[in-house]
């Protein structure tokens, strides 16, 4: 099976779901609530915290044309500009960040928007990138990031196959060997009835890459799910309270969420366990009470046996109920009293 490797956690099908905590924006300004973020996060049991790294004038530029401005949803009527200007982490908040986590044990990577995000990065030894869906068609980027030699993620939101291909190709070519996609709906929230998760084992198929979900549903139900349908890796936005005013936090997952998902996303992997009709050790118990045929009514030695002196009753010390035509017709070699499990040197 196919895993990748990020700060020595193994990624992959055969190992528990790794979840990624998106910070994102929800630091609202503010880098003592990016740290009790993280710590949130490292509390709740995740496998990773996750920053943006980028500022308003990385990602686009100052311009108030029809087509820099966003027309409905979450942010509708902002301009790009403004829209950044607010929810960027600044540069000089990324290594007391990272020192943050590395200190209290939780990994932390981030989602660079240029070439100069991943030199800051790179300065600060991030174990792995993550493209951001947005970024999926920045193929120089891509490469850019490749050639740290890092582990890389790229969200799939909005890519046609084509250009799923066309970014993965570039990773490889570029010098990455460990590669994660993540299926993605890159609506704010997205509707679970949006994501097709049908679509996961599809993709593990057609790409033979680990691959997971970035979940922007309100809940947990979509990430959950995923994990059945073979999602190795499961991220989502978390704050510390939905109410909290951010740009990101009505979608975000609060402190307790994030804990139910962590155990949820872990029980639902070791649901799936493997293909085995052995019996189960929680079931050795209670084979004994299975059906089997036993006599409900006393019989005389010489006696024939009928549908009136035997029946297929729990519990299971006697003949299985396959047995029961098969016993039908022929006689009792000794006296079997009523309750008695029945076996073959019982009968003639």
């Amino acid at each position: 099976m196919k895993s990748i490797l990020i700060n020595d956690r193994k990624i992959g099908e055969e190992h528990p779901p790794y979840i990624i905590a998106e910070l994102s924006a929800n630091h609202n300004g503010d880098i003592e609530r990016a740290f009790k973020i993280i710590a949130m996060a490292k509390r709740s049991g995740a496998d990773a915290i996750k920053l943006q790294s980028y500022t308003q004038d990385t990602i686009t530029i100052n311009c108030d044309r029809p087509e820099f401005r966003i027309k409905g949803g979450l942010w509708g009527g902002r301009t790009l500009y403004d829209l950044y200007s607010e929810a960027h982490m600044p540069w000089e908040w990324h290594k007391p960040l990272f020192d943050y986590a590395r200190k209290i044990g939780i990994s932390i990577f981030s989602s660079p928007f240029d070439n100069t995000a991943v030199d800051l990065l790179e300065d600060l030894n991030a174990p792995a990138y993550k493209i951001a869906s947005f970024e999926a068609v920045d193929i120089p980027l891509i490469k850019y990031v490749a050639a740290t030699g890092k582990p890389m993620i790229i969200s799939t939101g909005m890519a046609s196959g084509e250009e799923i291909e066309e970014a993965i190709e570039a990773a490889k070519s570029g010098g990455c060997s460990d590669l994660a996609i993540l299926h993605c709906v890159s609506g704010y929230p997205a509707k679970a009835e949006d994501y097709n998760l049908r679509i996961i084992p599809d993709m593990i198929r057609r790409y033979g890459l680990v691959t997971g979900l970035s979940d922007h549903t309100v809940d947990n139900v979509t990430a959950v799910t995923s994990v059945a349908m073979g999602a190795s890796i499961i991220e989502k936005h978390v704050t510390l309270d939905r109410q909290g005013g951010g740009p990101d936090d009505s979608f975000s997952l609060e402190p307790d969420e994030l804990t139910s998902l962590v155990s949820s996303a872990n029980t639902a992997w070791e649901s799936l366990g493997r293909v085995s009709y052995d019996l189960k050790e929680s079931e050795k118990g209670n084979k004994v009470f299975r059906r089997s045929l036993y006599a409900v009514a006393n019989i005389n030695a010489g006696e024939f046996i009928s549908e009136k002196n035997i029946r297929s009753i729990r519990p299971g010390f006697g003949l299985p109920p396959r047995d029961y035509d098969a016993i039908i017709g022929k006689k009792a070699r000794v006296d079997i009293e009523f309750g008695t499990a029945l076996n073959w040197e019982l009968i003639e």
